[in-house]
């Protein structure tokens, strides 16, 4: 049960960092608003929420997951803005 949760945990960790920055990297480049201080940590907050009733249904995952995925979510948001802001990348 444990590799299974595990699994899920880098599996959703994975998908919500790239994800999320691809999508601030394209679709939010021009959207000042998301380049202030406060917007990754919103986001990741707001993920976590929203991950924790699917986790609740899930029978062999926890409430770590939803943690987990928050983070990378909130942790994509704050990589895609300085990816903005640094020029650094393929933007288009």
């Amino acid at each position: 049960m444990f590799l299974i949760s595990l699994a899920a945990a880098g599996a959703s960790a994975f998908f919500g960092y790239t994800s999320t920055r691809g999508f601030v990297r394209r679709k939010l480049r021009f959207v000042e608003a998301v380049q202030k201080a406060g917007v990754p940590i919103l986001a990741g907050i707001a993920a976590t929420v929203a991950a924790a009733p699917v986790v609740g249904i899930l029978p062999f995952v926890g409430a770590g997951v939803a943690i987990v995925f928050g983070a990378s979510v909130g942790v994509g948001v704050a990589s895609g803005v300085r990816d903005i802001r640094e020029n650094r990348g393929y933007l288009a």
